[in-house]
């Protein structure tokens, strides 16, 4: 069987402890070499430039230069892999989920730091560079642009979608439905299905709820493709969507989507 590539990794962390932590963490990975430790962003862009590691976990707030910045002077199209490593800033974290890029919020448990590791060394091992790096674009283009959501805001406008070699970004107003599938959700808009690695309670948080609601535990529908409540055999509910798809309505939904849709008032 063929040995895996030995992951050359960069820890860049203003804390000494939470550098240890990595440290610590990595010392039960198999082939992991780490090459360098960095104390604030400009040791940090000295050491991609000159080592050229194959990961790096990345601090967002350190002297020097932010992790971002560090992304900007290297550029993306240069960048290794990245795992973002911050203690707050929920607007940063927002766009690390709209650029799908991976981020560890700190505390973080062994699991999350495995699960986080395992998926870099995946898209490693399959040479998935030009993914990485246009995650990376889009994130600077995210936290960027005017046009983003303003840290007060706390709606997506935009999900990306990854794929083989790119990420797609699409709009929340092209969604038809959402339904939940394990650990991911699947994305539907007309014909096509994607998934995406996310959890169903924290996507529905993050969508507009005059846009969209959870019509049921496994699924979330954008309310202005509704077409009509459906009367199933055996008092069940269900909803009919424009195109023509039936969903399941969990019967202690029914109320509150009459309520969005408005048919309360049309009764009453």
């Amino acid at each position: 069987m063929t040995q895996p590539d030995t992951i050359h990794i960069l820890i860049a962390d203003d804390e000494p402890l939470a550098r240890q932590g990595l440290v610590d963490m990595l010392a039960s990975k198999p082939n992991v070499n780490i090459i360098a430790q960095a104390e604030n962003g400009v040791e940090a862009v000295y050491a991609i430039q000159k080592l050229s590691p194959d990961l790096v976990f990345l601090d967002i707030q350190m002297p020097g230069k932010t992790g971002i910045e560090v992304i900007q002077e290297i550029g993306p199209e240069s960048m290794p892999e990245v795992i973002f490593v911050t203690a707050y800033d929920q607007y940063a974290l927002k766009a690390f989920e709209f650029a799908a890029v991976d981020y560890l919020l700190k505390p973080f448990e062994e699991g999350r730091f495995n699960e986080a590791f395992e998926r870099a060394r995946e898209k490693l091992s399959l040479r998935e560079l030009s993914v990485i790096r246009n995650q990376l674009t889009t994130l600077l283009h995210l936290i960027n642009s005017p046009d983003e959501p303003s840290p007060t805001s706390q709606y997506l406008k935009r999900i990306p979608i990854e794929g083989r070699g790119q990420v797609n970004v699409v709009s929340v107003q092209e969604i038809d439905y959402i339904t939940a599938s394990g650990p991911y959700v699947e994305i539907h808009i007309g014909q096509q299905q994607y998934l995406i690695r996310e959890r169903m309670h924290i996507l529905e948080d993050r969508l507009h709820p005059e846009s969209f609601f959870r019509i049921h535990r496994s699924t979330i529908v954008q309310l202005d493709r509704i077409d009509s409540i459906l009367l199933k055999a055996g008092g069940d509910y269900g909803v009919l969507l424009k195109n023509g798809t039936k969903l399941k309505l969990g019967r202690s939904r029914r109320a509150e989507l009459e309520q969005r849709l408005g048919l309360d008032a049309l009764g009453s």
